[in-house]
């Protein structure tokens, strides 16, 4: 079983950065492979970035790629996003996720088991 709590959203004008966090809680996070999704007013939840249990194996939607770092800690149980140039079309609330241990990387929500509350990420142009 693994708990995640999502913090570091805010309002941000557009150019600027914000690193989101999240911790987790559960002893299996550590080996869990994990993502970051977000979802708009409207729309669909859509994937933004996975990385491997062990910190490599990084995957970025196109819309974010090059301006977004995943990345984690497992000794302090933590994901992170750092998000730069940032965009008004980035303005979503964003989900970090977990997939039930030996699952492999994903795209879709069906391959998360595991998902946080969401926090609020708002670009103002």
């Amino acid at each position: 079983q693994v708990q995640l709590a999502e913090s570091g959203g805010g309002l941000v004008q557009a150019g600027g950065s914000l690193r989101l966090s999240c911790a987790a809680s559960g002893r299996t996070f550590s080996r869990s492979n994990v993502a970051w999704f977000r979802q708009a007013p409207g729309k669909e939840r859509e994937f933004v970035a996975h990385i491997s249990w062990i910190g490599t194996s990084a995957v970025y939607a196109d819309s974010v790629k090059g301006r977004f770092t995943i990345s984690r800690d497992n000794a302090k149980n933590t994901l992170y996003l750092q998000m730069s140039s940032l965009k008004p079309d980035d303005t979503a609330v964003y989900y970090c996720a977990a997939a039930p241990l030996g699952r492999g990387l994903g795209v879709t929500t069906r391959h998360y088991e595991y998902w946080g509350q969401g926090t609020q990420v708002t670009v103002s142009s």
